[in-house]
């Protein structure tokens, strides 16, 4: 059957449908665009021209031959680091994993927290216990280099990836203390590291003394858990909550924490993202109501999750703090896993306290400035240090005072290793059942760090001004 009844009819027809055709794949194609623009928005971008044709060149042209992959891996990279920000990282492959497998689990390595501030890697809190806190290291310390390697230049996940490894194997530090202090070196060995988050004791007068060391995924739920030992043996009166040198991490159960601790409905903080186009205010959500009172102990190595429960306790649960101005990392990130693994971690939202205070850069204030002694800050002596009759230098003063702490002086003039320091460390090593020689060596220097310790634990000034408030408030009580 023909529909067409002349030729010129069929003639139009065809030529409407070719039209049709034509417009049909006008509008597809300029839809297409339309998409692969608002999908891949640096695709409009008038210098992606230069990202594709220095790819092509390199994958083309390159002496030594490229991978693609690494080549996109190297291009995010240098965006995020086009930031200029030193919160924001994008971690490749391995890197991610590690991560995002650092909140969990277990490693292999020196039991430290690290922070990178700016070029330099900083010791933030240590593993009760664990390698570096026996081999003498500090919050606060920096550490320069690694097995010899300067760490300038190098990624946080470089660094994690030179000072973890294998079980039992060592790993050479050289530490900065001070910006007056020459550096020091010290020899570590590896070992399983755990990764608990929270500790816990009972003081006297039914103060439970809690430490979070950083926010994990099951740090809520080793903080229940703690709290629930105590109660077991002895009504608890009071809450010691210890977050000094904690540098944050997750902030759900940073959250789920503030939900124990503070009143249904009050106000734990408020995240405001970009251009302020969004404010997620983050309330209580507490079931049982909290009627013990609370003090916080925090210092100048507080940071970020740490110092979001800090402020939301104080402002918002009438907690008091104890201790020294908080670190002041008020912004929040993000991160995207893909399927490689990499990680995308990205600063989107800075944070306000629920009484709308900005604390980035500034730190939350303690009610109760308390320092801890001077002797707090004494560096370790060198692994390998050998120090006999005279041996002189700071290393030598470093030793005196350590002794003069511990009651063994007097010990000689300062600096120089004389008959008076030889009889110190004699006395010393006798009270301590080690071989006496009289000179300093690696023993030695495990037993003094020990006793060191063992004095600050008791002469711990912030703690004894926490457990002073909380007796002070439950008098009010």
């Amino acid at each position: 059957m023909n529909y067409f009844t002349t030729a010129a009819a069929k003639q139009r027809f065809l030529t409407l449908c070719a039209l049709g055709a034509v417009l049909f794949t006008a509008i597809g194609f300029a839809l297409g665009l339309l998409w692969m623009g608002f999908r891949y928005p640096m695709l409009g971008e008038p210098t992606f021209q230069q990202f594709t044709v220095s790819y092509k060149k390199i994958i083309n042209d390159y002496l030594n031959g490229a991978e693609p992959k690494n080549l996109i891996h190297g291009a995010t990279e240098g965006m995020v680091a086009s930031l200029d920000d030193p919160y924001s990282n994008y971690l490749v492959e391995e890197e991610g994993d590690a991560y995002t497998q650092s909140y969990e689990g277990q490693i292999y390595g020196i039991g430290a927290e690290i922070r990178q501030e700016e070029e330099q890697f900083v010791i933030s809190a240590l593993t009760k216990g664990a390698p570096a806190e026996r081999g003498g290291l500090l919050p606060g310390d920096v550490i320069v280099t690694v097995d010899g390697q300067k760490l300038i230049g190098k990624t946080f996940q470089e660094l994690l990836g030179v000072i973890r490894g294998e079980e039992g194997t060592s790993v050479a530090l050289q530490i900065q203390r001070g910006v007056e202090v020459e550096p020091f070196d010290v020899t570590l060995k590896r070992e399983a590291i755990p990764i608990h988050t929270v500790t816990s004791e009972l003081l006297e007068g039914g103060i439970g003394h809690v430490t979070i060391s950083r926010f994990g995924e099951k740090t809520a739920d080793e903080f229940a858990a703690a709290l629930k030992e105590l109660q077991a043996k002895q009504p608890l009166k009071g809450l010691l909550l210890d977050m000094r040198s904690n540098p944050g991490g997750l902030l759900q159960p940073t959250i789920k924490i503030a939900n124990t601790l503070i009143p249904k409905d009050k106000v734990i903080l408020n995240v405001v993202y970009k251009n302020e186009r969004q404010t997620v205010t983050y309330k209580s959500e507490q079931e049982k109501a909290w009627t013990l009172p609370i003090a916080v102990l925090v210092n100048g190595q507080s940071a970020s999750a740490s110092e979001v429960l800090t402020a939301a306790l104080k402002e918002s649960a009438g907690a008091a703090v104890i201790g020294e101005k908080t670190y002041g990392k008020g912004v929040v990130q993000a991160f995207n896993q893909f399927r490689d693994g990499s990680v995308l971690s990205l600063t989107e939202a800075q944070w306000k306290t629920p009484g709308g205070t900005w604390i980035n850069k500034t730190g939350v204030s303690p009610d109760y400035a308390v320092a801890l002694p001077d002797y707090a800050q004494l560096k370790p002596l060198a692994i390998g240090t050998d120090m006999k009759a005279g041996s002189y230098g700071e290393e030598v003063k470093t030793l005196q005072l350590m002794l003069k702490e511990l009651g063994y002086g007097p010990t000689g003039q300062e600096g120089l290793f004389d008959d008076q320091t030889a009889e110190a460390i004699s006395r010393f090593q006798s009270d301590e059942k080690l071989k006496v020689t009289g000179q300093f060596n690696d023993k030695t220097g495990y037993k003094l760090l020990d006793r060191l310790r063992e004095k600050l634990e008791r002469e711990d000034s912030q703690l004894i001004k926490g457990q002073e408030v909380l007796n002070q408030l439950l008098k009010k009580q």
